[in-house]
């Protein structure tokens, strides 16, 4: 076996959608929301994604000819499936780590690229390409960076916090950890550019005094509402969370959870000084 023949052998899911989706002519892959979008002159035809919000798929979203979803979806379920956002136009949910062939992975791949493509791209088009499978998946830190142990610590902390707050439970938001004080969100655990960041309610006054501390930053769609982000990837000040979190549980509460709150801090007070 030749040594580049050996290294192929070693590739992962990632190396793998590379490989494939840029073998066609004039192919770009940029950054999209977050994830790679593969594009010939300019139009995308091939999204990867890792786990999106949470939905546990690891997966393509490609491109596809009217009525071809369908086809594949009803025929074959356990590979195939309505992605968010760009199913209602077609689009077709390709999972790769469920063993599906990659021939017809590759095969897929193609006729996404021709539906996009223009036709001086693909009248002499070859079949697609002739790559070996990867034989490795992905890391699950990348697939899921809550596992990292660090974080599991953190996320743990944050739970015990919340949790111990009147009426409150644990819930998913977009496949992020988040707290609800009965049905309201009032604290969410997620990643953003590879950091661990609570967010929580704090409102504009504290937003204007907090973000001098680069540790707190103002989120895009909730900022304006009066949330704050707290990048807490290196882990948690003594205190600094349980007073952001319950401040924001205060702003979502109902009076009984409120009263049931204020009830409680004498205890906490006789505890702490007996400690």
């Amino acid at each position: 076996m030749s040594q580049a023949k050996s290294k192929q052998k070693g590739r992962d899911i990632t190396t793998a959608v590379n490989d494939l989706c840029l073998w066609f002519p004039d192919t770009e892959c940029v950054m999209s929301h977050g994830s790679p979008d593969f594009r010939v002159a300019g139009k995308t035809f091939a999204t990867y994604v890792i786990n999106h919000h949470g939905d546990g798929h690891l997966a393509l979203w490609l491109k596809m000819p009217a009525g071809a979803q369908s086809l594949y979806v009803d025929a074959e379920p356990e590979y195939f499936y309505v992605p968010p956002y760009v199913g209602p136009k077609g689009w077709l949910g390709v999972d790769l780590d469920q063993g599906l062939d990659w021939g017809r992975i590759a095969e897929l791949v193609r006729q996404a690229y021709v539906d996009a493509a223009p036709k001086s791209l693909t009248a002499t088009l070859p079949p697609g390409p002739d790559l070996e499978p990867p034989t490795l998946t992905i890391d699950p830190e990348e697939f899921d960076p809550l596992v990292a142990p660090h974080r599991k610590r953190l996320l743990a902390q944050i739970s015990k916090l919340c949790l111990a707050l009147p009426e409150t439970s644990e819930d998913r938001q977009f496949g992020n950890p988040c707290f609800r004080a009965g049905k309201k969100n009032f604290c969410t655990v997620y990643m953003s550019d590879g950091r661990l960041q609570l967010s929580f309610w704090a409102g504009r006054e504290a937003q204007a005094s907090l973000t001098f501390d680069k540790r707190y930053q103002i989120p895009p769609y909730t900022g304006h509402n009066g949330w704050l982000n707290l990048d807490i990837e290196d882990g948690l000040m003594a205190g600094e969370a349980e007073v952001l979190i319950e401040q924001s549980y205060r702003h979502f509460a109902l009076k009984r959870m409120l009263k049931a709150l204020d009830a409680q801090q004498p205890i906490k007070r006789t505890e702490s000084t007996r400690e």
